[in-house]
């Protein structure tokens, strides 16, 4: 398996499988008629008090990329202008893939988005009309995020996102594919978000409607705060295309691969917890009074095949959050880490989540508190879309990292005669330092436990990133 390093800076393949494209503006030779321009600042800064005011002038096409600009400048009563644009009453969608290749900002105040709305939301509104965040990034964030929001069958606002490390201000290629089971958010091809959204569960109803395209960059907001550094504007958000594939013409269909739901007070020894009654949704019992080095067991869960899966965690912490790590063989095997984040509440419920690579058969799983003063309700091991996701093209001068997934050593091919590289977990911490490296130089990543990691390469002045799983 040979993966390209970095930005691709050519088109896609037609896409693998059954997908077909749909509808696609490439931005060629402007701004393709199915847009509609917002303007203004809408009701309470478009519900999130944005501090901008939006305009159709702030988008231009340049060297065949829509160029959405945030400026400081008085209009309209408000100090900031920029784009926000959308399909909504000329093309609209139910399940697919939607992509976009997109290179953004990193300063403090910048909110831009890549991101969906049902086209209900003209008669009953937000958040029951359902809103898919295929990304989002504020400020100087290293990572990028995928997010779902909708009302649940409860009638309560409802929300679930992930997040992974990208550079953002190089050009990376966003994705969700969304069919009748599942949302699954992808960075340049690699899955790092999933959502179940079979038979509409949790209320998830909302999801089985068409929705419609936004590209937008706010400035501040209740979510990105209300500092801006004005040094750093005028900003560029650049989208080279969008592009909308369906299966089948509809979208529909499409395997959805392994899942397994397991109830967190199902384990088959522990140490330091107990359970009791949780609101969550759907009831039952949640694991709770959790302290460090506190741990659960859950023997004998079969893994079909061997590959990429995301683990999922729904979690609750009333103050200061926590960390939890999965293993396997009794913590022989680390295969991820994840931080809780304070909830305000020991039943205000969040998902959080990881991926690991895990191999074929029987395997007795624990999980494992790193640092306590947090509940869990329920886990989850979901298998990574595989046969869907499109091939990029690699140009002959990208740098290549290989063998990936690797059993302890990794060789990297690049234009030059060295180049600086550092490996990063998916938390951030730097766990192999920088050294400088030739091509095709061993690096020994067998110290590493297995899981992903990022690869970050400093070459010729221009920093690339890119993951990889150690066995």
């Amino acid at each position: 398996m040979v993966i390209g390093f970095g930005d691709n800076n050519g088109q896609q393949n037609a896409v693998e499988g059954d997908w077909q494209l749909v509808w696609q503006d490439e931005f060629t030779d402007g701004i393709g008629p199915d847009w509609v321009f917002e303007t203004g600042n809408g009701a309470n800064g478009w519900g999130n008090n944005e501090l901008q005011y939006y305009r159709a002038e702030n988008a231009s096409v340049q060297n065949g990329a829509l160029v959405i600009t945030a400026r400081q400048e008085n209009f309209g009563g408000y100090g900031y202008t920029s784009t926000r644009m959308k399909t909504q009453g000329r093309k609209s969608f139910k399940y697919g893939r939607m992509e976009a290749r997109i290179a953004i900002p990193s300063s403090l105040g910048t909110w831009p988005a890549f991101w969906m709305l049902g086209n209900s939301i003209s008669s009953i509104g937000w958040p029951k009309c359902g809103e898919i965040d295929v990304m989002e990034h504020i400020n100087t964030s290293p990572n990028i995020h995928g997010t779902m929001h909708w009302e649940d069958h409860n009638g309560n606002y409802a929300n679930y996102g992930g997040d992974t490390p990208a550079n953002v201000t190089a050009y990376h290629v966003y994705a969700v594919e969304w069919d009748e089971n599942y949302i699954r958010w992808f960075l340049d091809g690699q899955e790092y978000h999933v959502a179940d959204i079979s038979n509409g569960v949790n209320g998830t109803q909302e999801f089985h409607e068409n929705f419609f395209l936004i590209l937008n960059m706010a400035i501040g907001g209740n979510w990105p705060g209300f500092q801006v550094d004005n040094s750093a504007l005028p900003a560029n958000m650049y989208v080279d295309y969008v592009r909308v594939y369906q299966r089948n013409g509809n979208g529909g269909g499409g395997d959805p691969g392994f899942s397994q739901h397991i109830e967190a007070e199902s384990y088959n020894n522990m140490s330091g917890v107990q359970t009791e009654n949780t609101t969550d949704s759907g009831g039952g019992l949640n694991v709770g009074y959790i302290d460090t080095g506190d741990w659960m067991a859950y023997n004998a869960i079969n893994i079909p095949s061997s590959g990429n899966y995301t683990i999922q965690y729904r979690v609750a912490s009333e103050s200061g959050g926590g960390q939890l790590s999965l293993d396997i063989n009794a913590g022989a095997t680390v295969l991820g880490t994840v931080n809780i984040p304070s909830t305000g509440g020991w039943q205000n419920w969040t998902t959080v989540s990881h991926s690991a690579y895990l191999n074929a058969g029987t395997h007795n799983f624990g999980i494992y508190a790193q640092s306590g003063a947090w509940n869990i309700n329920w886990w989850r091991i979901v298998q990574q879309s595989t046969a869907s996701v499109p091939a990029l093209q690699e140009k002959e001068e990208e740098s290549i990292l290989y063998p990936n997934p690797t059993p302890g050593h990794l060789q990297v091919k690049f234009d030059g005669d060295n180049a600086g590289i550092g490996i990063y977990d998916m938390n951030g911490r730097l766990v192999i330092p920088f050294r400088n490296v030739q091509p095709g130089e061993d690096i020994d990543v067998s110290s590493l436990k297995s899981g992903i990691y990022i690869l970050k390469m400093n070459v010729n002045g221009e920093e690339k990133t890119r993951r990889f799983i150690r066995k």
